[in-house]
């Protein structure tokens, strides 16, 4: 199956003001009904539920997260989502920038079907620490 490039971008641009509303509901809303999620190939959030508990995490450990869409690459059905979001860190009001990606699997009627997400965690650790190394 190809998907037109078109719909991928608005379908990016959903999934970015999804995750800047603030709303665990909106951001899983961009899943199918049995959607999954694995970020850094950690234990998959499964379903709706499961990925709105994933995006409130998120929002309780950056209460200012701001996304960006840094790019969008298709292929057929397979997507690769770059971002970046910007924020505080809740636990120690630290100042964070992290980059990462989606490789996402879109089904026809334009949900993601899987996303497995990446960033490095060992710099997001370092930045809400307050280290500049």
């Amino acid at each position: 199956m190809s998907i037109d490039p078109r719909d991928i971008t608005r379908l990016a641009e959903e999934y970015t003001a999804a995750w800047n509303s603030g709303s665990p509901q909106n951001v899983a809303a961009c899943f199918a009904e049995d959607g999954e999620i694995v970020i850094n190939r950690g234990t998959p959030w499964r379903g709706r539920s499961g990925i709105a508990e994933m995006a409130a995490g998120f929002f309780a450990d950056v209460p200012d997260m701001k996304l960006t869409c840094d790019g969008v690459r298709c292929a057929g059905s397979h997507v690769v989502y770059l971002w970046t979001f910007t924020g505080h860190a809740a636990e120690t009001a630290n100042a964070l920038t992290v980059h990462g990606w989606e490789e996402w699997d879109v089904g026809d009627d334009l949900k993601v079907k899987a996303s497995r997400g990446w960033y490095d965690s060992e710099d997001y650790a370092r930045q809400v620490a307050g280290g500049t190394d």
